[in-house]
């Protein structure tokens, strides 16, 4: 008898009936009951959060920004998750969200509290503190449901972070904007203060030369006039010398001009009476004629020499009185010498005084040049350093600044789908335990082909073949129903299904080896191999998080081969790299066949146990 005999012999024994053929059924099914319908129920979990009930309470006041506008950033936060519709939230009061989350009828609550605006703000005011947002979770609700909100919770304090810090570098760069403003009409302003720094150094420049050369002026003019009061004083008493003199000049000169005028006053009479005279001395008359013109002869020079004594007398008296006013002035003259002597020496010392004033204000204005032109030119280039940006790449540095950090995430495979994401580990489990429940209905090993003396390893591959058979149908239903109406989309459905059929072959083989080797107790180890699988397997938590005890576990049991395996042909974008994970459930298969190989030679020979075991199952 062969092996294909052997084997379509159990075929016939556990379908021999209807209820025998509904119990194959139901054992096809198996698996499709527990992974199929457990990653349709956690299909994509996250797309019906807007039905889990959650409260919201806004309790915030609201306060003025920079700018003096009220803004409410509570309110401003409740609208946007109410227009997300993350969850299904509900508008209440403080206590009634805090009874609802206590008694179950929201899921947990989100408060924001009544200074959570102003806090935002206090900045400003250099009085920091946080904006706190409240949030009240319940385990006893939903212990994920509290996760997911402590996720909700952090998301918006990195939206509320980001908003205001974006805001507060806005007016740090409007602030640079106004310094910049400042900072060129400074720079301006430093440019007119050189220009007049250098005309104030040239006047100064200008004044220094003539005040060195009022200085000497007043000096040399000081040392002339040292001896000018004693001169003045000379001339003084020569001027009094000359004055008395002309006076007496002009008083003989006065004299003079009287005996000239009397001398001719005389001679005007003088002729008729001489005439008389001689007409009555007898002369002839021709002879008194001639006389008489002699005589008239005679007073045209002397009246002419009495007009020029006149004159002299005239001008003797006007010198006279010349001398007199010269005489008076060099009186005063010589009275005013020694203050006019001491008025020059005085000026001298001022003008001294003022050289020096005049030098320091020259090295001053110099100083004040060189100062406003270094002005000038740290202005400039400071003016160069400080920013000033438009409002559109103000808008994006206030941005960049408000949330420096972005996180690009670049998904080499992707799952799509939380049930997806779940599906290498529930299609492993549920291969696992569709193995496992066959062998409640199929016998391991051929009691009749043992008896009969069949070679072992044909007994043990008649042994295995029905259920290896069962489990392909397990998996191929299974994976159909998970792909056209779950709707999970392999990437690589031909690699996917074939990783999945391997795992059944060697999950049939192993759970085969158990039981044909060790009977009840075989049943016993798959059961508690499982349970080694769940906590090894990785697949839901990365396997490296699992306690270090149980990571061994993860190298030698063949689940975390088979997820790491279904990941690799499920996921679009995974490496492929399934060469390993293959290689392992070969091994496991072949080496399940050769244990079960050595179980049925043993099992060859009958022994009271075997007759009659201590425990059934």
């Amino acid at each position: 008898m062969n092996t294909l005999r052997l084997a379509r012999n159990e075929f016939r024994r556990i379908t021999a009936g209807r209820l025998p053929k509904l119990a194959v059924l139901a054992l096809i099914l198996v698996p499709l009951l527990y992974g199929a319908l457990y990653l349709y129920a956690n299909a994509d979990p996250y797309d019906r959060l807007d039905r889990v009930p959650a409260a919201l309470v806004v309790a915030d006041r609201g306060a003025d920004g920079a700018d003096g506008e009220h803004t409410n950033a509570g309110q401003r936060i409740a609208d946007q998750l109410i227009e997300s519709g993350a969850f299904e939230w509900h508008r209440v009061s403080e206590s009634e969200a805090q009874i609802g989350v206590r008694e179950g009828q929201y899921t947990f609550a989100l408060t924001v509290p009544r200074d959570f605006t102003a806090a935002l703000y206090s900045s400003a005011d250099f009085q920091p503190r946080t904006g706190t947002l409240q949030l009240t979770t319940n385990d006893a609700n939903n212990y994920l449901a509290g996760t997911i909100a402590d996720k909700l919770g952090s998301e918006i304090r990195k939206s509320v972070a980001s908003e205001v810090g974006t805001q507060a570098a806005d007016q740090f760069l409007a602030g640079f904007g106004t310094i910049h403003q400042q900072v060129s009409k400074a720079s301006q302003g430093a440019v007119e203060l050189t220009k007049g720094a250098g005309k104030l150094s040239q006047g100064t420049t200008d004044l220094l030369g003539g005040s060195e050369r009022l200085a000497g002026g007043l000096q040399t003019l000081q040392d002339k006039t040292a001896d000018l009061p004693g001169q003045s004083e000379r001339l003084a008493e020569g001027a009094r010398q000359v004055a008395a003199g002309n006076e007496r000049v002009a008083q003989a000169g006065n004299e003079l001009a009287g005996t000239t005028q009397q001398l001719v006053n005389r001679l005007d009479g003088m002729p008729d009476r001489i005439a008389e005279r001689l007409r009555a001395a007898g002369v002839a008359e021709a002879d008194v004629q001639q006389v008489l013109t002699e005589l008239g002869q005679l007073h045209t020079p002397i009246a002419e020499a009495n007009g020029k004594v006149q004159d002299t007398a005239g001008q003797l008296r006007t010198l006279a009185n010349g001398a007199e006013q010269v005489s008076s002035g060099a009186d005063q003259l010589a009275g005013s010498a020694p203050e006019l002597t001491n008025g020059i020496s005085t000026a001298s010392s001022g003008a001294d005084e003022l050289l020096a004033g005049a030098r320091k204000l020259d090295t001053g204005a110099g100083d004040l040049h060189d100062g406003s032109t270094e002005l000038r030119n740290g202005l400039r280039d400071g003016l160069k350093e400080i920013p000033n940006p438009d409002e559109q790449t103000r808008e994006d540095t206030a941005n960049t600044i408000g949330d420096p950090v972005g996180v690009q995430t670049t998904g080499q495979a992707s799952a799509g789908s939380y049930g997806a994401g779940l599906a290498p580990f529930f299609l492993s489990l549920a291969a696992w335990i569709g193995a496992f429940v066959l062998f409640l209905l199929l016998r391991p090993l051929s009691s009749r082909a043992l008896a009969a003396g069949q070679p072992a390893w044909r007994v043990a591959l008649a042994g295995w073949f029905p259920a290896a058979l069962l489990g392909l149908c397990q998996v191929v239903v299974m994976f159909a129903v998970v792909v056209w109406l779950v709707g999970i989309t392999p990437a690589h459905p031909i690699q996917a299904l074939g990783v999945l059929a391997l795992a059944s072959l060697a999950f049939t083989a192993i759970l085969h080896a158990l039981n044909a080797a060790l009977g009840a107790v075989g049943k016993f180890l798959g059961l508690l191999i499982l349970i080694l699988q769940l906590v090894s397997a990785g697949g839901t938590f990365p396997w490296q998080t699992i306690p270090d005890a149980l990571q061994p576990l993860h190298q030698v049991l063949p689940m975390g081969y088979v997820v790491h395996g279904l990941r690799h042909t499920l996921y679009a974008g995974a490496s492929m790299d399934i060469g390993g994970d293959i290689a392992v459930l070969i091994a496991y298969l072949i080496g399940a066949l050769a244990l079960t190989t050595a179980a049925a030679y043993r099992q060859r020979v009958w022994t009271p146990s075997k007759l009659k075991p201590e425990l059934v199952l």
